[in-house]
């Protein structure tokens, strides 16, 4: 039997530099696909290197934060790195299956 919390969101960030800004759409494209873990995003176009800079602050299990940053990854020209919270923030009585906007906080 696995350890209910295993499915408890968790606070993170995921961080994105874009080299080729042919990217760009795709990167949005997966960014409002995986919407509903997002809680907010910035973004930064930094001219002087010619690339461009997202931050993406995420409520979502670990399975999803891998999904996110999988397809990301893919996209050429973009580089990602993530982290999340070293603890989880909900409660037992909390746990439920599917995404992050699915359990009471």
């Amino acid at each position: 039997m696995t350890d209910a919390t295993e499915n408890c969101p968790r606070l993170g960030f995921v961080g994105l530099i874009i080299e080729d800004t042919s990217g760009v759409p795709e990167v949005n494209s997966v960014i409002s696909e995986m919407s509903h873990i997002v809680v907010g995003r910035m973004g930064i176009p930094y001219r002087n290197r010619g690339c461009s800079v997202i931050t993406l602050v995420v409520d979502a299990t670990t399975d999803q934060v891998g999904e996110l940053t999988g397809k990301l990854g893919k996209i050429s020209g973009v580089s990602v790195k993530s982290a999340l919270a070293r603890t989880r923030i909900c409660k037992q009585e909390n746990v439920r299956k599917g995404t992050a906007d699915e359990y009471q906080r």
